[in-house]
């Protein structure tokens, strides 16, 4: 939105040009296949994500690479090896980057950058299995311009490689944690019992038996009773990473009024402070405080009262 109010203000547009262009970032039809929200990341910060689960590697492509020139970056998640082939080779084409994430990928058009956010993301796994899901919200997060850090292999089964780990994640500054566990899922509420920060726990389905495709954690992470964990469905790192982007950026936006207010308070103060030198009026200069207002009190003589006679009362012996 911003370039095509440059190029219009530039004269590279005509009004009706820059109209068309605004409408069709909002959303493009592609063949009637697909409609992709090109305007959520302009309404929520989020940006769209497509699902490759359920489409071609050439649908997937063309999703994917139309969406990163039209907005700059496209995102994929749960590709397979024909999908990301596919994307490469459609990237390549089009003179894009891919970055990869596991099974998860973005891909930019030449010359963008996401805009950076001071947000702080703290992504812990419990396992390296954990680390396939993990890696989806931090796609989310870094697609948003949001600072990431993560740590994996923190599982409850070696509690003594938690704690360092964690540790510098929060001296790092983290604004919110996203924790991914499998199995028992135990870790995201260790780790919200823990800390003063948002924790955001992300179920993965690793583990095997009875609750093993992600059921055991999801449970276990919703019995928590550690207050204030906030829990996602079963490998919705996309989900995670967008609360998390959510929670990160208003932080920074907190941080920034912060600054702003302590940038201007000196000047609010000199303004405040400036001596009244108006000259004191008479009154304010003769009159004590407190009675500003009152009178002056003047006496009169009492006059002595006459007897129906004519002749003044004699006082009594």
């Amino acid at each position: 939105m911003k370039d095509v109010l440059r190029r219009l203000k530039a004269g590279e547009l005509t009004v009706d040009e820059a109209l068309h262009e605004l409408r069709s970032i909002q959303l493009e039809d592609l063949a009637g296949r697909a409609r992709l929200d090109l305007g959520r990341y302009l309404r929520r910060g989020i940006p769209e994500v497509v699902l490759a689960t359920g489409k071609t590697p050439e649908e997937t492509a063309r999703l994917v690479v139309t969406m990163a020139g039209r907005q700059g970056q496209g995102l994929v998640s749960r590709t397979s090896k024909e999908h990301m082939s596919a994307v490469r080779a459609a990237a390549r084409e089009a003179g894009m980057e891919v970055i990869t994430y596991s099974n998860s990928a973005r891909v930019l058009r030449e010359g963008f950058s996401s805009e950076a956010v001071e947000g702080k993301i703290g992504i812990l796994t419990a396992g390296t299995s954990d680390v396939v899901v993990a890696d989806e919200a931090r796609m989310v997060a870094e697609s948003c311009g949001v600072e990431v850090r993560m740590e994996a292999d923190l599982g409850v089964a070696g509690l003594h490689r938690f704690v360092a780990p964690l540790s510098a994640i929060l001296d790092w500054g983290a604004d919110v944690l996203v924790v991914a566990a499998g199995m028992d899922g135990v870790l995201p509420g260790l780790v919200a019992g823990l800390v003063a920060l948002p924790v955001i726990g992300l179920p993965v389905s690793t583990g095997y038996g009875r609750g093993g495709a992600g059921e055991a954690a999801l449970l276990t992470m919703l019995q928590s009773c550690s207050s204030g964990l906030t829990v996602v469905n079963i490998d919705n790192g996309i989900g995670a990473g967008a609360a998390a982007v959510l929670v990160a950026s208003r932080a920074a936006q907190g941080r920034r009024r912060g600054r702003n207010a302590a940038t201007s308070a000196p000047t609010i103060a000199a303004t405040s402070n400036t001596p009244n030198n108006t000259a004191a009026r008479p009154r304010d200069a003769s009159t004590p405080p407190g009675i500003a207002n009152a009178r002056a009190r003047t006496r009169t003589a009492t006059k002595t009262p006459k007897s129906s006679h004519g002749k003044p009362r004699r006082g009594r012996p």
